[in-house]
């Protein structure tokens, strides 16, 4: 993975993103919040290629149920890495970038759903240290989330 970059995104990687992922919408609201500073999007690059992305949320979550639970805990949201570059660590590359950030800015845990059918997604949260809340999934429409929280409280900070 030597040749793997992760950087928040800017404006100008609009175009690359959504070439890769598709998703105008998703990414331009993203960066809209980032520009914001409501989030932050980091973006995985293989030379100028974004093979993977993740957001990271710091505004209050727009479930009640995180509100209420996680007051003041961002999540990890829309985790994803490109059908061709899967399985490569790029997905713990990137949750571990943003886990660091949120570190230097002060963050003691970080969450993040998973949909209760997504197994694999489940297995890798767990490997890398998040576990279930004990509370019921989250719904919302059309999906149901088991939330993931992790401590970052005893973790070295890496300096950006």
């Amino acid at each position: 993975m030597f040749d793997l970059t992760i950087r928040p995104a800017i404006d100008a990687d609009l175009t690359a993103l959504v070439r890769s992922f598709g998703q105008v919408g998703f990414f331009s609201d993203r960066l809209r919040r980032q520009r914001q500073g409501r989030g932050m999007l980091l973006i995985a690059l293989r030379g100028a290629i974004p093979v993977g992305n993740v957001y990271v949320w710091w505004e209050p979550a727009e479930e009640p149920e995180l509100r209420e639970r996680l007051p003041g805990v961002p999540l990890l949201t829309h985790l994803e890495v490109h059908p061709h570059h899967r399985n490569r660590g790029i997905g713990t590359a990137l949750i571990r970038e943003a886990e660091d950030v949120l570190r230097r800015r002060g963050h003691r845990r970080v969450a993040l759903g998973v949909d209760v059918r997504n197994v694999d997604a489940q297995r890798l949260y767990t490997r890398l240290d998040y576990t279930e809340w004990p509370y019921p999934p989250v719904r919302v429409p059309e999906e149901t989330f088991q939330i993931f929280v992790k401590s970052l409280v005893d973790m070295p900070i890496k300096h950006a």
